[in-house]
């Protein structure tokens, strides 16, 4: 008989990439900092890739929400790290419309994470934060990319901010809850 061994929780890991990159570059959307470089690197490897696995093992346990999240957003920041690279390095000559492809680019995003939104409803209250966040968030970004006003970035850049503190707090309780066998960190699991 094979003997069942438990799979490791995926879920801080996704969480963890997808909040430390969201952080990142939001405090340069904030305006506090200057550079988006460090995104970038960040953008490819800990919210891309780190989250495509946790994508992966999401799917290995069961949770197709997780996997379609991790999957999805980690694919998100391997694709705007790469179109911010080829844009800042003239990569595609032929590009002319960065703020198009851009916009409508986040739009679509948008649209994805209202559809995410609806099925957190059902789970935990700390995760319908989460993706409230962010699906604010991005409602901001199109804003911002539509307006060009300095004003909606650098709001949407706090928001980024704040959204990347509710997923940190769910990675959190996700790692800190089992760890003490007891719930420390409350995230108002579902009855």
């Amino acid at each position: 008989m094979a003997e069942f061994r438990p799979l490791a929780n995926p879920a801080p890991l996704g969480l963890g990439g997808f909040a430390l990159t969201t952080f990142v570059l939001n405090v340069h959307n904030a305006g506090i900092l200057a550079d988006v470089g460090t995104a970038l690197p960040l953008g490819l490897f800990y919210g891309g890739l780190a989250q495509l696995c946790a994508g992966l093992l999401e799917f290995g346990t069961g949770n197709t929400f997780g996997m379609c999240a991790f999957g999805s957003y980690g694919a998100f920041w391997i694709s705007l790290a790469t179109l911010i690279y080829f844009k800042d390095n003239n990569v595609l000559p032929g590009f002319k419309d960065f703020h198009g492809a851009l916009l409508w680019t986040l739009i679509a995003w948008t649209i994805f994470t209202f559809i995410m939104t609806i099925a957190t409803f059902p789970k935990a209250k700390a995760l319908i934060v989460v993706f409230v966040s962010l699906l604010i968030l991005f409602i901001l970004l199109d804003i911002h990319v539509i307006t060009g006003s300095a004003g909606i970035g650098h709001f949407a850049g706090w928001e980024g901010i704040w959204t990347a503190f509710t997923a940190w707090y769910l990675m959190a309780a996700e790692l800190i809850n089992p760890a003490f066998g007891k719930e420390v960190l409350p995230i108002g699991a579902p009855k």
